[in-house]
């Protein structure tokens, strides 16, 4: 994965994530939502036909609590555990 830092402040982080699409990025930005400390995370990908960037930008903002690059790593590992999470109960079950 190739990820590329657009802008970064003490509470903002942009950055871009090569060759995702809307289902990483739904699943990334939900999990950085469920923490207290982020007051805002979203993404846009521009269409390749609009003539704009083809991979999504993520923008994180915090409430200056915690770094938005510490949150983006705490959400990263929190979509590793549920994933681990659902492999093993998919394992269990078959």
């Amino acid at each position: 994965m190739e990820l590329r830092v657009t802008d970064r402040s003490e509470e903002e982080l942009s950055i871009e994530i090569a060759g995702e699409d809307h289902t990483f990025m739904n699943v990334l930005k939900g999990s950085l939502l469920e923490h207290d400390d982020v007051s805002a995370a979203t993404y846009d990908i521009n269409p390749e036909q609009s003539g704009g960037q083809t991979d999504p930008i993520l923008t994180i903002k915090t409430d200056g609590s915690i770094e938005p690059l510490d949150a983006l790593e705490e959400a990263a590992a929190d979509i590793r555990t549920k994933a681990t999470t659902l492999r093993d109960a998919f394992e269990a079950a078959a």
